[in-house]
């Protein structure tokens, strides 16, 4: 999986995904969609278009949603990791 080619969250499973760095893309393109349609919801306020400042506000919330469940998955992997290297029997103190 490529940063430039980074599906929808609805079309992706955890299998579809090889690194947590592939976590962390899909969380950050989410958190971009996000942070787009919360811009463009401030336009449509902007100029009184109230459907429009409903549906982008609907949009930016799922995609925040979606950034944070990857974001949390990204984490977790990353603790699993540190986990694991921490149980190879050398401590910080050696």
């Amino acid at each position: 999986m490529t940063d430039h080619n980074i599906p929808a969250a609805e079309d992706v499973s955890e299998d579809d995904f090889e690194t947590v760095g592939d976590y962390h893309r899909i969380a950050a393109h989410h958190f971009a969609a996000a942070a787009k349609h919360h811009l463009a919801a401030a336009q449509a306020d902007d100029e009184g278009d109230d459907e429009a400042v409903v549906r982008h506000a609907h949009l930016a919330y799922r995609h925040q949603l979606h950034a944070i469940q990857y974001a949390e998955v990204a984490a977790m992997e990353s603790q699993d990791l540190d986990d694991s290297s921490d149980s190879s029997g050398v401590t910080d103190a050696d």
